[in-house]
């Protein structure tokens, strides 16, 4: 348990649902998508200079906490981009071209698909899970408290197959099913609810566990009875302020205290 956080009063199993976001709370795929967004947007700006002369400022670490962290990748790519004053077409539709959207195309859908080739390809090397999530998990398992995943991501499946946790969760909602039912990203609640009410969970009786301050601020929103900030790098007191009950640098801290 952390040195630092004392879980007295925090028990898990006081509440019906356990709602987990994936990437930086179950997989470190978080460094996969940091990697995979610096490499992306430092290649695109570096062109961008290059063809119109304009100076943008180069991308950095903090950009993904402030820009990305938590947010669907198309999101992701129109808040960075508004950052630097860079207006580009949304699709190939929008810029009066036919063919199918693809990875090269200068368009927010391009630059989200061309994140997502380097992070597959990143994510095809192998992940495995963090320790003391697993150990959660383990502790929850014998439990009646339903686990699920609530992630913005498309590739959330995958990532748990890969990490050989798909089949212990009950119920995955990711980026394809909250485009499926017009469910907005976070910080919105929306994904977070409609995990709670197909497992039949009202929200107060629902614990969501974030690392990301968009995802803790949905939580919050969506007045769940317990929101847990996870610190894997955007800092304790920002968790804090976007509105977790309660900070941990692992899941695992909350092991042995039910």
């Amino acid at each position: 348990m952390s040195d630092t956080t004392d879980l007295t009063g925090y028990d898990l199993t006081a509440y019906d649902a356990v709602l987990f976001d994936l990437d930086g709370v179950i997989t470190p795929t978080a460094d996969l998508h940091r990697a995979a967004w610096s490499a992306m947007f430092t290649d695109f700006f570096a062109g961008w200079t290059a063809r119109t002369g304009e100076d943008v400022a180069p991308y950095t670490g903090q950009d993904y906490f402030d820009h990305l962290d938590g947010r669907n990748r198309f999101e992701g790519v129109r808040s960075l981009l508004e950052s630097r004053g860079i207006g580009l077409p949304e699709d190939r539709a929008a810029a009066g071209r036919a063919g199918a959207d693809d990875p090269a195309d200068d368009t927010v859908t391009g630059l989200g698909l061309r994140k997502n080739a380097e992070f597959l390809r990143l994510l095809d090397r192998g992940i495995d899970p963090y320790p003391g999530t697993v150990a959660l998990l383990d502790a929850l398992e014998p439990t009646p408290v339903q686990v699920a995943v609530v992630s913005s991501s498309r590739n959330a499946r995958r990532v748990l197959t890969a990490a050989g946790l798909l089949d212990r969760f009950g119920l995955v909602v990711d980026g394809g099913t909250a485009a499926e039912h017009g469910l907005p990203g976070k910080p919105r609640p929306d994904t977070y609810a409609y995990a709670a009410a197909v497992l039949g969970v009202p929200r107060d009786r629902a614990v969501v566990v974030e690392d990301a301050t968009s995802g803790v601020a949905a939580g919050r929103a969506g007045s769940f009875g317990l929101v847990v900030g996870v610190d894997r790098g955007a800092g304790r007191q920002a968790l804090l302020d976007a509105g977790a009950d309660v900070v941990v640098a692992d899941p695992g801290d909350f092991v042995g205290t039910f």
